[in-house]
């Protein structure tokens, strides 16, 4: 499965880096990563990485395939 995770404000590439699993790509002042996803604890776990380094989430959600 393929997620969309929007994320408010530029994540320098520092921070971008803490998910080398995902693209990234900046849309006016937000950040969007993107990519495969592998199971529901994959999920979880991203998500968990968000909150961690004070990310503040807006979206997220299943691509098509």
């Amino acid at each position: 499965m393929r997620y969309e995770i929007r994320i408010d404000g530029r994540l320098s590439e520092t921070l971008a880096d803490a998910f080398p699993e995902l693209d990234h790509v900046v849309v006016s002042d937000q950040t969007l990563l993107f990519g495969p996803i592998v199971d529901e604890a994959h999920l979880y776990g991203l998500l968990a990485r968000c909150q961690s380094l004070g990310l503040h989430v807006l979206e997220m959600r299943q691509l098509p395939e």
